[in-house]
């Protein structure tokens, strides 16, 4: 059954992976160029040579882009299988179409939206490659801080769904949530190098694409998902008796 369910959800992951790259072929590329083009002017008139080019651009934009974005939407597609298998039939009667529209929409939340407000993607010319490992450990430090959080939330709910209700529960385990996800925005040290020039729309525009191809990826997988796992009706056979 897991077996199963796993094919299924890297199923609908490679399905997403290719929606996504489509969606950033046409919103996320061109301000990517616009990016590079800033850096490119920034270190020319900073008498700065430039930097090789290890992988070109062309490559980048297509083949590049498309194995990256399908690699990693095939093993999101996977986790989401098994985190369904664990799911299914504890979150009420809602079947396997709402329970992966849940889950979907969850991830989104959990794992990019809220995340983004403490450390938003960049594009190209953003950061310095000296500390990315130190944003590395301390994007990961996030991550893995909401995630806790949601389970602890989730646990609180079904802890007191029984004696306050439905609708007391999830609000107790809203505000857990969002108590600790405050608490670690607060904690963990800010990361703000975007260089003072950069264009403001640029950057605006490049974030709200990096959420809206994230959004597209894990949409299509929720939905597909859901549509593959559900039990499918068992066949009328027609019994004849001599």
């Amino acid at each position: 059954m897991v077996r199963a369910l796993l094919v299924r959800g890297m199923l609908a992951g490679l399905l997403g992976g290719l929606l996504t790259f489509a969606f950033a072929r046409i919103f996320a590329e061109p301000l990517i160029n616009d990016a590079i083009t800033f850096e490119v002017h920034l270190h020319q008139n900073a008498g700065d040579a430039p930097e090789p080019e290890l992988v070109s651009r062309a490559v980048q934009s297509t083949i590049g882009l498309l194995v990256g974005i399908v690699v990693y939407s095939c093993a999101l597609g996977g986790i989401f299988a098994l985190v369904f298998a664990y799911a299914q039939g504890r979150l009420g009667r809602i079947g396997a179409r709402g329970t992966a529209t849940f889950l979907a929409a969850a991830a989104f939340v959990v794992l990019f939206l809220v995340p983004q407000l403490k450390y938003p993607a960049n594009p190209p010319s953003i950061g310095d490659p000296e500390t990315i490992r130190v944003r590395t450990m301390l994007y990961l430090a996030m991550i893995v801080w909401f995630v806790m959080a949601a389970i602890l939330a989730l646990l609180v709910y079904r802890r007191l769904l029984a004696s306050l209700g439905t609708w007391n529960a999830s609000l107790i385990g809203a505000a857990l949530y969002m108590v600790a996800v405050a608490a670690g925005m607060l904690t963990l040290s800010p990361v703000d190098e975007v260089p003072a020039a950069f264009p403001a729309s640029l950057l605006w525009q490049f974030r709200i694409v990096s959420l809206g191809g994230h959004a597209v990826l894990l949409a299509t997988i929720g939905l597909m998902f859901g549509s593959l796992a559900r039990p499918r009706p068992l066949a009328k056979v027609a019994i004849t008796r001599r």
